[in-house]
């Protein structure tokens, strides 16, 4: 008898090792949370625990050339990924179709579980992690169908858990299909996480 692991969801974890672009985008993501009035109304009308470029701006790589260099890196990794999920784009290419930065405060600075429409691959780049910062949590996509389940047992292997926890530090990339139910935790820092997310279509 054998019992087999189906349905895989994949997740990819790069990094990011050019030391003078992540410091360049702390700069370029400080910069927009002391400029952005548009972003910061946004962020402190909603209870934002921080700031975000994500409702404000949506012109970043042609705002400032450092976040068209990351675009460069990115569209390699995002390349990558599709191969490794297998996704069959037949002779198009995935395109980036947003990107915005987060500054989340400390301890405070959290975001709640959601998926991103209309896209097909989202990640993050983290550029700045702090000690005490959380992970990024992704939850099963059964998680809705599993009814009476009960809990998994504590020694369930990453493939077999409801949740898994993805530790971040500077330069980590992470990759998923868009549809993947994820969130970030408040966690126990004493100052600013820095991250920069995005889709590709």
């Amino acid at each position: 008898m054998t019992t087999r692991s189906l349905f895989a969801t994949r997740f990819y974890e790069g990094a990011i090792d050019d030391a003078r672009l992540i410091a360049a985008l702390e700069q370029a993501a400080r910069d927009l949370a002391e400029q952005d009035r548009a972003g910061r109304g946004w962020c402190k009308a909603h209870a934002y625990p921080g700031y975000t470029s994500y409702a404000s701006l949506n012109d970043l790589p042609q705002r400032n050339p450092v976040f068209d260099d990351l675009r460069r890196l990115l569209d390699k990794h995002v390349r990558r990924f599709a191969d490794e999920a297998w996704l069959d784009l037949g002779t198009r290419r995935l395109r980036l179709d947003s990107l915005w930065v987060n500054v989340l405060k400390g301890h405070a600075g959290g975001h709640s579980g959601h998926i991103h429409p209309h896209s097909i691959v989202s990640g993050t780049v983290y550029v700045r992690v702090p000690e005490g910062a959380a992970g990024l949590k992704l939850e099963d996509p059964r998680l809705p169908m599993m009814m009476a389940a009960p809990l998994r047992r504590a020694d369930a292997p990453e493939d077999a858990r409801t949740f898994v926890y993805a530790e971040p530090k500077v330069g980590s990339l992470f990759l998923w299909e868009s549809w993947l139910r994820h969130e970030v935790p408040a966690g126990r820092a004493k100052s600013d996480r820095i991250s920069i997310s995005f889709n590709y279509r």
